[in-house]
Protein backbone atom coordinates (compact mmCIF):
# COMPACT_ATOMS: atom_id res chain seq x y z
CA UNK A 1 0.00 0.00 0.00
CA UNK A 2 1.36 3.63 -1.27
CA UNK A 3 -1.82 5.69 -0.39
CA UNK A 4 -2.55 7.43 2.95
CA UNK A 5 -5.29 7.18 4.79
CA UNK A 6 -7.85 9.65 4.52
CA UNK A 7 -9.50 8.73 7.76
CA UNK A 8 -12.61 11.49 8.66
CA UNK A 9 -13.13 9.62 12.88
CA UNK A 10 -10.67 12.50 14.32
CA UNK A 11 -12.24 15.40 12.62
CA UNK A 12 -15.40 13.95 12.82
CA UNK A 13 -14.89 13.86 16.95
CA UNK A 14 -13.29 17.32 16.39
CA UNK A 15 -16.45 18.66 14.57
CA UNK A 16 -19.06 16.98 17.18
CA UNK A 17 -16.82 18.74 20.08
CA UNK A 18 -17.41 22.12 19.07
CA UNK A 19 -20.93 21.45 17.35
CA UNK A 20 -21.97 20.11 21.75
CA UNK A 21 -19.92 22.93 22.84
CA UNK A 22 -22.35 25.58 20.36
CA UNK A 23 -25.57 23.14 21.72
CA UNK A 24 -24.70 23.98 25.29
CA UNK A 25 -23.91 27.30 24.79
CA UNK A 26 -27.06 28.31 23.08
CA UNK A 27 -29.16 26.51 25.82
CA UNK A 28 -27.60 28.40 28.54
CA UNK A 29 -28.19 31.82 26.73
CA UNK A 30 -31.74 30.87 25.59
CA UNK A 31 -33.13 27.75 27.56
CA UNK A 32 -33.60 25.76 23.75
CA UNK A 33 -31.73 22.89 23.58
CA UNK A 34 -31.23 22.04 19.24
CA UNK A 35 -33.29 18.99 18.78
CA UNK A 36 -33.28 16.40 16.18
CA UNK A 37 -35.91 14.76 14.39
CA UNK A 38 -35.67 11.43 12.61
CA UNK A 39 -37.89 9.76 10.46
CA UNK A 40 -37.87 5.82 10.12
CA UNK A 41 -40.03 4.22 7.98
CA UNK A 42 -40.56 -0.01 8.21
CA UNK A 43 -38.04 -1.91 9.96
CA UNK A 44 -35.03 -2.54 7.73
CA UNK A 45 -32.40 -3.55 10.21
CA UNK A 46 -29.54 -1.65 8.60
CA UNK A 47 -31.61 1.90 8.74
CA UNK A 48 -32.52 0.80 12.15
CA UNK A 49 -29.08 0.63 13.10
CA UNK A 50 -27.85 4.39 11.00
CA UNK A 51 -31.00 5.86 13.18
CA UNK A 52 -29.73 4.40 16.54
CA UNK A 53 -26.30 5.83 15.68
CA UNK A 54 -27.22 8.98 14.94
CA UNK A 55 -29.67 9.51 17.58
CA UNK A 56 -26.55 8.11 20.16
CA UNK A 57 -24.25 10.59 18.51
CA UNK A 58 -26.99 13.41 18.79
CA UNK A 59 -27.14 12.46 22.53
CA UNK A 60 -23.49 12.88 23.21
CA UNK A 61 -22.99 16.26 21.35
CA UNK A 62 -26.30 17.51 23.56
CA UNK A 63 -28.31 17.69 20.72
CA UNK A 64 -31.89 16.31 22.04
CA UNK A 65 -33.89 14.04 19.79
CA UNK A 66 -37.54 12.79 18.63
CA UNK A 67 -37.80 9.51 17.11
CA UNK A 68 -40.52 9.05 15.02
CA UNK A 69 -41.30 5.21 13.60
CA UNK A 70 -43.88 4.19 11.26
CA UNK A 71 -44.86 1.47 10.01
CA UNK A 72 -43.52 -0.14 6.14
CA UNK A 73 -47.01 -0.04 4.74
CA UNK A 74 -46.90 3.94 5.47
CA UNK A 75 -47.97 6.01 2.27
CA UNK A 76 -46.50 8.78 0.83
CA UNK A 77 -49.18 10.81 1.64
CA UNK A 78 -49.28 9.94 5.44
CA UNK A 79 -45.41 10.60 5.59
CA UNK A 80 -45.48 13.59 4.13
CA UNK A 81 -48.44 15.22 6.83
CA UNK A 82 -45.47 13.44 9.44
CA UNK A 83 -43.01 15.33 7.37
CA UNK A 84 -44.84 18.63 7.71
CA UNK A 85 -45.76 18.13 11.42
CA UNK A 86 -42.45 17.82 12.56
CA UNK A 87 -41.98 20.99 10.41
CA UNK A 88 -44.36 22.79 11.85
CA UNK A 89 -43.41 22.17 15.39
CA UNK A 90 -40.78 24.85 16.65
CA UNK A 91 -39.40 22.68 19.30
CA UNK A 92 -38.19 21.08 16.33
CA UNK A 93 -34.73 22.44 14.88
CA UNK A 94 -33.67 19.90 12.22
CA UNK A 95 -35.13 16.67 10.52
CA UNK A 96 -33.95 14.08 9.16
CA UNK A 97 -35.65 10.79 7.01
CA UNK A 98 -33.91 8.03 6.68
CA UNK A 99 -33.70 6.67 3.40
CA UNK A 100 -34.32 4.95 0.99
CA UNK A 101 -37.57 4.58 2.08
CA UNK A 102 -40.08 1.91 0.94
CA UNK A 103 -40.82 1.21 -2.93
CA UNK A 104 -44.99 2.95 -2.63
CA UNK A 105 -43.58 6.28 -1.02
CA UNK A 106 -42.41 9.06 -3.53
CA UNK A 107 -39.15 9.92 -1.76
CA UNK A 108 -38.68 13.21 -3.39
CA UNK A 109 -42.43 14.73 -2.46
CA UNK A 110 -41.43 13.52 1.12
CA UNK A 111 -37.97 14.98 0.86
CA UNK A 112 -39.95 18.04 -0.24
CA UNK A 113 -42.50 18.10 2.79
CA UNK A 114 -39.27 18.98 4.62
CA UNK A 115 -39.17 22.72 5.68
CA UNK A 116 -35.90 24.24 4.10
CA UNK A 117 -34.99 25.69 7.55
CA UNK A 118 -34.79 22.27 9.18
CA UNK A 119 -33.23 20.71 6.28
CA UNK A 120 -30.17 19.81 8.16
CA UNK A 121 -29.41 16.52 6.07
CA UNK A 122 -29.62 18.86 2.60
CA UNK A 123 -31.78 16.92 0.65
CA UNK A 124 -34.50 19.19 -0.49
CA UNK A 125 -34.28 20.96 -3.52
CA UNK A 126 -33.90 24.35 -1.63
CA UNK A 127 -30.97 23.32 -0.38
CA UNK A 128 -29.15 21.69 -3.75
CA UNK A 129 -30.40 25.05 -5.24
CA UNK A 130 -28.35 27.08 -2.32
CA UNK A 131 -25.39 24.58 -2.92
CA UNK A 132 -25.51 24.93 -6.80
CA UNK A 133 -26.04 28.29 -6.74
CA UNK A 134 -23.17 29.30 -3.79
CA UNK A 135 -26.24 30.98 -1.23
CA UNK A 136 -27.27 30.08 2.20
CA UNK A 137 -27.97 26.70 3.27
CA UNK A 138 -27.69 23.55 4.58
CA UNK A 139 -25.35 20.79 2.42
CA UNK A 140 -25.74 17.33 1.95
CA UNK A 141 -24.43 15.50 4.92
CA UNK A 142 -22.34 13.74 2.75
CA UNK A 143 -20.89 15.60 -0.13
CA UNK A 144 -20.66 18.45 2.54
CA UNK A 145 -18.68 16.17 4.90
CA UNK A 146 -16.25 14.84 2.13
CA UNK A 147 -15.49 19.02 1.48
CA UNK A 148 -14.27 18.74 4.83
CA UNK A 149 -12.08 16.00 4.44
CA UNK A 150 -10.54 17.40 1.77
CA UNK A 151 -10.22 20.73 3.18
CA UNK A 152 -8.28 18.81 5.64
CA UNK A 153 -6.18 17.06 4.19
CA UNK A 154 -5.00 20.22 2.12
CA UNK A 155 -6.37 18.57 -1.43
CA UNK A 156 -5.62 20.27 -4.23
CA UNK A 157 -9.41 21.25 -5.31
CA UNK A 158 -8.99 24.40 -7.69
CA UNK A 159 -7.86 23.39 -11.37
CA UNK A 160 -8.48 19.42 -10.77
CA UNK A 161 -10.16 17.43 -12.91
CA UNK A 162 -13.08 15.37 -10.28
CA UNK A 163 -14.63 12.65 -11.35
CA UNK A 164 -17.87 11.78 -9.68
CA UNK A 165 -19.05 8.23 -10.48
CA UNK A 166 -22.83 8.21 -9.65
CA UNK A 167 -25.67 10.64 -10.33
CA UNK A 168 -27.57 10.15 -7.01
CA UNK A 169 -29.79 13.54 -6.05
CA UNK A 170 -28.34 13.48 -2.68
CA UNK A 171 -24.58 12.54 -2.98
CA UNK A 172 -23.34 12.30 -6.44
CA UNK A 173 -25.10 15.34 -7.89
CA UNK A 174 -24.54 17.81 -4.76
CA UNK A 175 -20.97 16.77 -4.38
CA UNK A 176 -19.72 17.56 -8.25
CA UNK A 177 -21.54 20.96 -7.52
CA UNK A 178 -19.67 21.44 -4.15
CA UNK A 179 -16.53 20.45 -6.05
CA UNK A 180 -17.41 22.34 -9.25
CA UNK A 181 -18.19 25.61 -5.95
CA UNK A 182 -14.23 24.81 -5.43
CA UNK A 183 -12.74 25.65 -9.17
CA UNK A 184 -12.84 22.01 -9.79
CA UNK A 185 -13.49 20.50 -13.34
CA UNK A 186 -15.80 18.31 -12.97
CA UNK A 187 -17.28 14.88 -14.83
CA UNK A 188 -20.42 13.26 -13.75
CA UNK A 189 -20.28 9.72 -14.59
CA UNK A 190 -23.09 6.80 -14.38
CA UNK A 191 -24.57 3.72 -15.71
CA UNK A 192 -24.80 4.56 -18.79
CA UNK A 193 -21.21 6.20 -19.56
CA UNK A 194 -19.24 4.55 -21.95
CA UNK A 195 -15.65 3.59 -21.54
CA UNK A 196 -15.92 4.74 -17.78
CA UNK A 197 -12.58 3.61 -16.64
CA UNK A 198 -11.21 5.58 -19.44
CA UNK A 199 -12.80 8.08 -18.07
CA UNK A 200 -11.75 7.42 -14.28
CA UNK A 201 -7.99 7.58 -15.45
CA UNK A 202 -8.18 11.12 -16.41
CA UNK A 203 -9.28 12.43 -12.68
CA UNK A 204 -7.00 14.17 -9.89
CA UNK A 205 -9.66 13.47 -7.51
CA UNK A 206 -12.46 10.48 -7.74
CA UNK A 207 -15.20 10.12 -5.55
CA UNK A 208 -17.45 6.88 -5.82
CA UNK A 209 -21.22 7.14 -5.33
CA UNK A 210 -22.40 4.56 -7.31
CA UNK A 211 -23.54 1.96 -4.70
CA UNK A 212 -22.25 -1.89 -6.11
CA UNK A 213 -18.70 -2.97 -3.68
CA UNK A 214 -15.53 -2.86 -5.03
CA UNK A 215 -16.66 -1.54 -8.20
CA UNK A 216 -14.00 1.00 -9.15
CA UNK A 217 -10.37 -1.20 -9.92
CA UNK A 218 -7.27 -0.21 -8.99
CA UNK A 219 -6.11 -0.22 -13.09
CA UNK A 220 -8.92 2.47 -13.50
CA UNK A 221 -6.76 5.11 -11.44
CA UNK A 222 -4.71 8.02 -12.26
CA UNK A 223 -0.83 7.17 -10.35
CA UNK A 224 -1.94 9.78 -7.81
CA UNK A 225 -5.39 10.25 -7.54
CA UNK A 226 -7.03 10.92 -4.73
CA UNK A 227 -10.15 8.62 -3.71
CA UNK A 228 -13.07 9.26 -1.51
CA UNK A 229 -14.83 5.80 -1.58
CA UNK A 230 -18.76 7.17 -0.51
CA UNK A 231 -20.17 3.64 -0.71
CA UNK A 232 -21.37 1.80 1.97
CA UNK A 233 -22.52 -2.21 1.36
CA UNK A 234 -22.83 -4.94 3.20
CA UNK A 235 -20.21 -6.65 5.03
CA UNK A 236 -18.43 -2.86 5.49
CA UNK A 237 -17.46 -2.57 2.10
CA UNK A 238 -16.83 0.26 -0.26
CA UNK A 239 -17.56 1.19 -3.71
CA UNK A 240 -13.77 1.20 -4.29
CA UNK A 241 -11.55 -2.12 -4.69
CA UNK A 242 -9.48 -0.73 -1.43
CA UNK A 243 -6.45 -2.93 -1.88
CA UNK A 244 -5.86 -1.97 -5.23
CA UNK A 245 -6.33 1.32 -5.51
CA UNK A 246 -4.45 2.05 -2.40
CA UNK A 247 -1.02 0.51 -4.53
CA UNK A 248 -2.16 3.57 -7.08
CA UNK A 249 -3.50 6.27 -5.06
CA UNK A 250 -1.58 9.33 -3.04
CA UNK A 251 -4.83 9.43 -0.62
CA UNK A 252 -7.92 7.19 -0.13
CA UNK A 253 -10.59 7.16 2.25
CA UNK A 254 -11.73 3.59 3.92
CA UNK A 255 -14.38 2.10 4.55
CA UNK A 256 -15.73 2.29 7.48
CA UNK A 257 -14.03 5.30 9.02
CA UNK A 258 -13.82 7.57 5.82
CA UNK A 259 -16.78 9.06 4.94
CA UNK A 260 -19.05 7.83 7.26
CA UNK A 261 -18.04 9.67 10.27
CA UNK A 262 -18.24 12.83 8.44
CA UNK A 263 -21.74 12.77 7.31
CA UNK A 264 -22.88 12.43 10.92
CA UNK A 265 -20.84 15.33 12.25
CA UNK A 266 -21.92 17.84 9.17
CA UNK A 267 -25.83 16.45 10.28
CA UNK A 268 -25.19 17.76 14.28
CA UNK A 269 -23.34 20.52 12.99
CA UNK A 270 -26.45 22.00 10.68
CA UNK A 271 -28.49 20.43 13.72
CA UNK A 272 -27.32 23.08 15.56
CA UNK A 273 -27.07 25.92 12.66
CA UNK A 274 -30.32 25.58 12.44
CA UNK A 275 -31.16 26.24 16.13
CA UNK A 276 -29.59 28.65 16.50
CA UNK A 277 -30.92 30.63 13.06
CA UNK A 278 -34.46 29.07 14.65
CA UNK A 279 -33.54 30.50 18.17
CA UNK A 280 -32.51 34.06 17.31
Amino acid sequence: MTATLMTGTDLAAEMVAKAADRARALQERTGVQPCLATVLVGDDPASATYVRMKQNRSKKAGIGSRSVVLPAETTTEELVAELTKLSQDPAVHGILLQHPVPAQIDERAAFEAIDPAKDVDGVTTRSFGAMAFGEPGFRSATPGGIMRLLEAYDVPIAGAHAVVIGRSPILGKPAGMLLLASNATVTYTHSRTTDLPAIVRTADIVVAAVGRPNFVQGDWLKPGAVVVDAGYNEGNVGDVDFAAAAEVASLITPVPGGVGPMTIALLLEQAVDAAEAQTS
